[in-house]
């Protein structure tokens, strides 16, 4: 199983692309995701992971995530090689986005906290009620 979830901050806004042979749109950013633990003495660390969403979700991204917000995306881990001019090969690990959502409260300034594709959350105002459990059948 290929399965990656990850909440960070983005580093910079998404970069946006178009692939030459079908036009299709690639979003990049990175995500500053910090570390469990921190040792005594020490600063937190972060690690910086690179992310690329296609299409719809690209789109999505693009639009609506800036630099300092804090997402959470979910995908499948993906390495590459290639050889540049000079022969040399490199070597990229990156997270290949299937869901991307916002992560900060609303006091922070984000949206409602919806993700690409999602359903809306229902409002305190609307007609959204949950019954009190004793006729629920779990």
């Amino acid at each position: 199983m290929n399965k990656v979830i990850l909440m960070g901050r983005l580093t910079r806004d998404p970069e946006v692309r178009y692939t030459q042979t079908n036009n299709t749109l690639v979003a990049s950013f990175s995500l500053a995701v910090n570390r469990r633990f921190v040792r005594q003495g020490e600063e937190r660390q972060a690690d910086f992971i690179n992310i690329v969403a296609w299409s719809k979700l690209g789109e999505f991204c693009s639009k609506y995530f800036k630099k300092g917000q804090q997402v959470a995306v979910t995908g499948r881990l993906q390495t590459r090689t290639w050889d540049d001019d000079q022969g040399q090969k490199h070597y990229v690990t990156e997270v290949i986005a299937e869901e991307a959502y916002f992560a900060d409260s609303k006091r922070d300034g984000a949206t409602d906290g919806n993700a690409f594709g999602s359903i809306p959350m229902p409002t305190p105002d609307s007609d959204f009620e949950v019954s009190s459990g004793d006729d629920l059948p779990f």
